[in-house]
């Protein structure tokens, strides 16, 4: 999908030297990445003390194995 936008070209080039993108397009696109990772992150965190959680490690490889045989 083609989209312009009007951003600060240091803001670009400061992301694109962290992140280590090759283009302006996959900076955009790896910030846009990160940002959505960590706001799920955050509504994770934002969850605790508020669900209840009563499994052991035990019980969790039990599930997982039930739910994926193969591994």
């Amino acid at each position: 999908m083609r989209t312009t936008f009007d951003i600060e070209e240091t803001l670009i080039e400061e992301a694109r030297a962290l992140s280590g993108a090759e283009t302006k397009k996959a900076t955009i696109e790896t910030a846009l990445r990160e940002y959505i990772r960590r706001r799920k992150a955050r509504k994770l965190l934002d969850l605790e003390g508020r669900v209840q959680f009563n499994y052991n490690i035990a019980d969790l490889i039990r599930r997982r194995r039930k739910d994926v045989p193969d591994r």
